[in-house]
Parts: C-alpha cells; sequence; structure tokens
C-alpha cells in the first residue's frame, strides 16, 4: 500500500482525497476525502482572468487541506487544476500561490488529460460487471467544461469541450450581477444552442454513438441522483452506482429550470454551492442522453480525483 493525496481544483469546487492505494489490486481504500466550493472560475469566462477574491478562497481551502495531508502522513502528492486555471491569464498567480501552501506546482492539465485521469477514476472498479455493456461514455460535467470519453480497457477517444455548469450560467443566466430567478425560455435556449454546438464538436473525436453505457461524474450529476432518489441529505453512497432513467433526468431538469433560487436551495440534498449552477449542469446532463439516445445514467462518486490517486500511486 501507498500512502497518496491527491487534489483536483476545478472551476466550481477542489477537492481532496488521501487514500492507501494498492496497484497490484487494484484496491483504493479512502482515509479523507472531502470537497469545498471556492467557484475559482468566478468571472473568467467574461475577463479571462481569476478574481482576487476566487483566489483567497482557493489558497484557504488549500490551507485546510495541507493539514490533512500532514495529518495522515501521505508520502505522495499531485495537485492538478483544469478549466479555470487553464483560460486564466493571470494563472502564474495561483500556481505561486498554491506552491507556497502545499509545497507542490499544480498541473494546469489539458482537457484531454483531465478526461482520461476521469475515466480511469470511474471506470477502474467496473471491470469485470456484466450487467454494464461496454464500450463506457464517461462524462464529467465540471464547472467550466466537460470532459467526453469512451473506452473499455483503453480509451477509445477523449474530448473536452466549454460547457460546464457555472460557465454556462454566467453566459447565459446572469443579469446586472445577479442569476434569472426563474431564467427565460430564450435563455435556456441560448444554453442548449451552445450545448449542441460542444456535442458536435465532441463527436469530431469521440465515437459518442459507439457507447453502450453512459457513466456520468461530478457534482450536477450526483446532485441529480440525489433528488431522484428523494434523499433527505447528501449521501454518497447512496448515490455511487445509482441509475437514473432519462425520463426522471427531464423532469428534474425541467423543474430546476423553471425553481426559483429558494425553491433550489431548500432540496434537501442540495449543495449551496450549486443552487445557482445546477439547472444549467442538469439541462448538459439531459442533452448528452438526448443525444446519445441514453435511456439511464450511471452514476458515480469516483471521478477524476480517483484517477488522480491512481496515477500518483
Amino acid at each position: 500500500m501507498t500512502r497518496v493525496a491527491a487534489v483536483d481544483c476545478g472551476t466550481n469546487s477542489i477537492r481532496l482525497l488521501v487514500a492507501d492505494a494498492d496497484p497490484e489490486t487494484g484496491e483504493l481504500v479512502d482515509l479523507d476525502r472531502r470537497m469545498t466550493i471556492v467557484r475559482l472560475g468566478q468571472g473568467v469566462d467574461r475577463t479571462g482572468r481569476l478574481a482576487p477574491e476566487a483566489l483567497e478562497r482557493t489558497f484557504a481551502a488549500c490551507r485546510e487541506y495541507a493539514a490533512v495531508i500532514k495529518e495522515h502522513g501521505a508520502e505522495r502528492l499531485r495537485f492538478v487544476a483544469t478549466s479555470a486555471s487553464r483560460d486564466a491569464e493571470n494563472r502564474d498567480e495561483f500556481v505561486r500561490g498554491v506552491l507556497d501552501i502545499l509545497g507542490v506546482e499544480p498541473e494546469v492539465i489539458t482537457g484531454e488529460r483531465e478526461a482520461e485521469f476521469s475515466f480511469t477514476g470511474a471506470t477502474r472498479e467496473l471491470t469485470g460487471r456484466d450487467d454494464l455493456a461496454r464500450p463506457y461514455l464517461v462524462v464529467d460535467i465540471g464547472g467550466g467544461s466537460t470532459e467526453f470519453v469512451v473506452g473499455d480497457d483503453q480509451v477509445r477517444g477523449a474530448r473536452s469541450v466549454d460547457i460546464g455548469c457555472v460557465r454556462m450560467t454566467e453566459r447565459h443566466l446572469v443579469r446586472d450581477g445577479a442569476v434569472a430567478d426563474p431564467p427565460a425560455e430564450e435563455q435556456i435556449a441560448a444554453i442548449r444552442s451552445d450545448i449542441e454546438a460542444a456535442l458536435d464538436l465532441a463527436e469530431e473525436t469521440v465515437p459518442l454513438s459507439e457507447a453502450r453505457t453512459l457513466v456520468g461524474l461530478a457534482g450536477s450529476v450526483t446532485t441529480v441522483s440525489a433528488i431522484a432518489q428523494n434523499l433527505s441529505a447528501y449521501d454518497p453512497e447512496a448515490i455511487h452506482h445509482s441509475r437514473v432513467s432519462y425520463d426522471r433526468v427531464r423532469e428534474i431538469t425541467e423543474t430546476l429550470l423553471r425553481s426559483t433560487h429558494a425553491e433550489r436551495a431548500a432540496i434537501p440534498s442540495m449543495h449551496p454551492g450549486r443552487v445557482d449552477v445546477i439547472g444549467a449542469g442538469a439541462l448538459v446532463l439531459l442533452s448528452i442522453m438526448e443525444r446519445i439516445g441514453a435511456s439511464e445514467v450511471v452514476v458515480s462518486e469516483h471521478d477524476i480525483l480517483d484517477g488522480i490517486a491512481w496515477s500518483v500511486a
């Protein structure tokens, strides 16, 4: 066993996993898994820069994570940064801050590399299951981008496109500094148009039509699962490997897009940091299911974070 730490810093959240990994058996034993909403990508789509307050929120989370990593005595640490820090002009400020706090330089990876990590994290434990047809289509719906990977024992195609829940919300639903509550039909149509164009791009390099099982990752997908199950609180064990039908995803998406901020915030399993972006995230998931004709989505709590941990081990 090797004790490893992995940090995934995305557009909306930063997450930590400390685990014992055994590459020979394929076992990854969680010691600490946590997530903080920092909204690092605040305004990046509009300004091209990381906002000072977003950087400070992220650095505060890094200081908390540094203490956890030290407490568990992790032997190796890898810090991966994704969409928001790829797009920002001032990402050097972000890199210096993380290096000062955690002692490692964040790797600002490509969307394709991000997709590969997500695929490994989500599918490694599915090996040998005969109830899930292959190849898989793994979709990781993040804050700034969505990653698509088709593969079975190996990746057949991967692509990252800029249709994350934060990016779509800020681009189409924010007016005068506030999120539309609820959004107008023309705003929803504009998001739909962006999503369809991005799916066209993904299909240029990823054989989406070959997929037999859709595996969905990240907060938008897991929150939809929690709502579908009417959970009284967010429960990772109940969500992991749950299955949500297309009809239920459509129903939930339509409800979220018609609801007010207060109504979404009152959902017991809703994280406060997702209240304003969950409608756009659910719409990305629904659009993907419609494009490939998926009857259901298999929801995974294991994703890019687990893929990063395996890369360290």
